[in-house]
């Protein structure tokens, strides 16, 4: 099971070898807590209720069975897609709630026979296109962490790519389901507005929002849109699908693309020379590329964040972030509320503009069959990206924020690896895109191309490197992921590596005083054990100030793990064992606090 792909055909051949779905159930579940990548999660489901879910299915009747797309199929939701049983935070813990039903596309799914792990995390209230912006941490991604995932649709890009999940659901309003999978080298689709119900979705955009597919391949991402795709008549921004014809035109077909002058890769020559390789493989496939003015296409884009569509935003969230201003992440309070100045009149104004451009955009369609773009310009550190949010951000919606404004679909795919540059050995990917109603013709037109590229989708085998510029440093208690003071890693840069523990050598105590508690790790000579860690790494520059706010007795030496390998690590002093009570014996801190919690409520 390990080596299992999540893929569709390869989970249907593994139950039709009887193969069950608790098994599978089990693997994700197993793939979830293995994730090196620790803001990919928000919430998930408790282990016994998914494999629960599961039996289900398993006792169902094969017959039964047969007639479900995606029997047995584990897969992820953005935090701002309603799934009973987690809460919904949409990226701000303040915001959460408890849904009283499923979303409709959920509903739709999990009919299908598709089983929810968790929910996912993203740039708070949907805001961004970086993956950066939630007080959850920030995704990375699958290629190098020192990157950004891209988002909003962070975590369910991570989960997929990752092979934690076959699919998951992201959305997108100016880009979050497209640009995460170029980052992360999956497939993302953004239907029609309208084909997958909004309904039990927390609004960024109300009138312009889609829910999207991640999936790691084309036929994939089209399988769960067709299971998905079914009018919603309580959505008043539901419609309903067209008929189409999905074959490629026997007699070749004509593709636009933006021509040299327009296009912008922000000094990304490995982008600009994937980009120029992904024409002439459509153009191998029968393809001729038609250069185009993309003047109409930038204008559209700008009246998203420039325009008085960001109102929206406030009509969806403005109240409560005006309440709760103080728990919201800063660049996205200050995009929603900046909203609330503008006109009426500014907004027809731009509505009439929008029609304009609208009108020439029919003009283009009727003469070609689609549009090709890189899906994002290039990619940036995180790093990069905390010191100009903004700026940043705006680039990477280069090639995204349109589309859904001038009424597309879109599909985003791998077109290749960087062999050079700042972001070498990291993915890049293009969007095909077409007038509403094109999923199907769109499909399969990536299909050729995903065919004739022959990338594997998601992440590439694990290749460590030592880069002197950091410092590996194991955590033993409250600097872990989710406890009180993990912030005084996070906020210096650093970045998760592993969970796993120590050689057997240790023994561990729980010190006097707190909050906050913490641990002390004691090496000894007999009678050790292994005890749960994680492993950070932290840059080289901003270890001079973490090791200031280590307080006595604690220290940081050097700790063997369990592989062998040698780190820096935070050891207690045994002066400072002085009324601590030992707690070897739970293997690790979250067992020893799991058991207190326990023992307060009883």
């Amino acid at each position: 099971m390990k080596s299992l792909s999540f893929s569709l055909p390869s989970l249907r051949a593994a139950f039709a070898s009887g193969v069950r779905a608790e098994d599978v159930a089990r693997e994700a579940l197993s793939r979830a807590e293995a994730c090196n990548d620790p803001a990919v999660w928000i919430s998930r489901f408790e282990d016994e209720e998914v494999l629960a879910r599961a039996r289900a299915l398993d006792a169902l009747p094969k017959e039964q069975r047969a007639l479900m797309p995606l029997f047995g199929v584990p897969f992820a939701v953005k935090d701002n897609i309603d799934v009973v049983g987690v809460p919904t935070t949409a990226g701000c813990p303040v915001y959460a709630y408890q849904p009283k039903e499923d979303a409709f596309v959920v509903t739709r799914l999990v009919a299908a026979g598709a089983i929810p792990i968790g929910k996912t995390n993203l740039d708070q209230f949907a805001t961004g296109l970086v993956g950066t912006r939630s007080p959850l941490g920030a995704p990375r991604s699958v290629f190098n962490h020192d990157f950004i995932s891209g988002g909003s649709s962070s975590g369910s890009a991570v989960a997929v790519a990752a092979g934690i999940v076959s699919f998951a659901l992201g959305t997108d309003t100016a880009g979050s389901g497209r640009v995460p999978a170029a980052f992360n080298n999956i497939v993302g689709l953004k239907p029609s507005r309208g084909l997958l119900s909004t309904r039990g979705v927390v609004p960024a955009c109300r009138s312009l929002d889609c829910v999207s597919v991640f999936a790691l391949t084309v036929a994939d991402a089209g399988a769960i849109f067709d299971a998905a795709a079914v009018f919603d008549p309580a959505d008043i921004y539901a419609r309903t699908r067209m008929p189409e014809t999905p074959a490629l035109p026997s007699g070749g077909f004509t593709f636009a693309v933006p021509r040299a002058s327009d296009l912008k890769f922000f000094g990304d020559d490995e982008a600009a020379r994937l980009f120029e390789a992904a024409s002439e493989r459509l153009e191998e496939l029968g393809g001729r590329a038609r250069w185009i003015d993309f003047s109409m296409f930038e204008e559209a884009a700008a009246l998203l964040y420039e325009g008085p569509w960001v109102a929206e935003r406030f009509a969806a969230v403005g109240d409560f972030i005006e309440k709760h201003g103080a728990e919201v992440d800063p660049t996205v309070r200050g995009i929603v509320l900046g909203a609330r100045e503008r006109s009426a009149v500014e907004t027809f104004e731009a509505m009439y503009k929008l029609e304009a451009l609208k009108r020439r955009a029919q003009r283009l369609f009727s003469e070609i069959d689609l549009l090709m773009v890189p899906t994002a310009p290039t990619i940036y550190r995180v790093d990069e990206v905390m010191a100009e949010p903004v700026k940043l951000n705006s680039r990477l919606g280069t090639y995204t924020n349109f589309m859904n404004l001038l009424d597309m679909a879109g599909i985003a795919i791998p077109a290749g690896i960087r062999e050079a540059g700042p972001a070498k050995g990291l993915p890049f990917g293009v969007t095909l895109a077409a007038p509403a109603f094109s999923e199907a013709r769109l499909s399969a037109f990536a299909s050729a191309f995903e065919a004739a590229q022959g990338l594997v989708p998601g992440a590439p085998q694990p290749q460590p490197e030592t880069d002197e510029s950091f410092i590996e440093l194991a955590v033993v208690g409250a600097h872990m992921s989710g406890l009180p003071l993990n912030h005084e890693l996070t906020s210096r840069g650093a970045m998760f590596v592993e969970r796993t523990k120590t050689a057997p050598r240790y023994r561990f105590y729980a010190l006097a005083g707190g909050p906050p508690f913490r641990p002390g790790l004691v090496r000894v000579e007999d009678g050790g054990a292994a005890i749960e860690l994680e492993v950070w790494r932290l840059p080289r520059a901003a270890f001079g100030s973490f090791m200031a706010g280590v307080p006595q007795p604690l220290c940081i030496g050097t700790l063997d793990l369990a592989s062998g390998k040698k780190v820096k690590g935070f050891l207690c002093e045994e002066e400072g064992l002085h009324g601590a009570e030992e707690i070897t014996s739970f293997g690790g801190w979250r067992a020893f606090m799991a058991s207190k919690a326990e023992k307060a409520a009883s």
